[in-house]
């Protein structure tokens, strides 16, 4: 066991106004962008904030999607967590980035729960490769006993 899943943290720039303050577009492209993956999409909610901004959470029985929009900018912050091995959430964040016409973007891919020793996994050793996939600096790491 590599790990428990993946999160994919994705960040867009350079997306249109009209696109990043429309909560129906937006709910309707995370619900096409999960299922696109192959994840299961279960319930979503989003809200719309005043004068702009969407943040809009999709709850997947794999893990969750969501997006946080601030059109002012013409930014958006978009996690695709996903837990098992069937769904695909960087298929997820293609999705998006196409259906948000970004000019540039940024794509983090995080595995979670890497580093579970051999007693926490029931004795399925967790590959020590997962680091070569882990696309993102580690700022500060306390052992839990420290």
């Amino acid at each position: 066991m590599a790990s428990v899943g993946v999160h994919c943290l994705l960040e867009l720039y350079g997306c249109p106004v009209e696109l990043l303050d429309d909560p129906g577009f937006i709910r309707r492209t995370l619900r096409a962008a999960a299922e696109h993956a192959g994840a299961t999409w279960i319930e979503g909610i989003h809200h719309h904030f005043s004068p702009a901004g969407v943040t809009c959470v999709g709850l997947l029985a794999e893990s969750h999607i969501s997006i946080h929009t601030w059109p002012e900018v013409g930014y958006a912050a978009v996690d695709v967590f996903t837990c098992g091995d069937t769904a695909m959430p960087e298929k997820a964040c293609a999705f998006v980035a196409r259906e948000m016409r970004t000019q540039r973007k940024t794509l983090a891919r995080i595995p979670r729960a890497a580093e579970l020793t051999e007693s926490e996994t029931l004795g399925v050793d967790p590959k020590a490769a997962h680091m070569r996939t882990l696309n993102c600096e580690i700022i500060h790491h306390e052992p839990a006993d420290a």
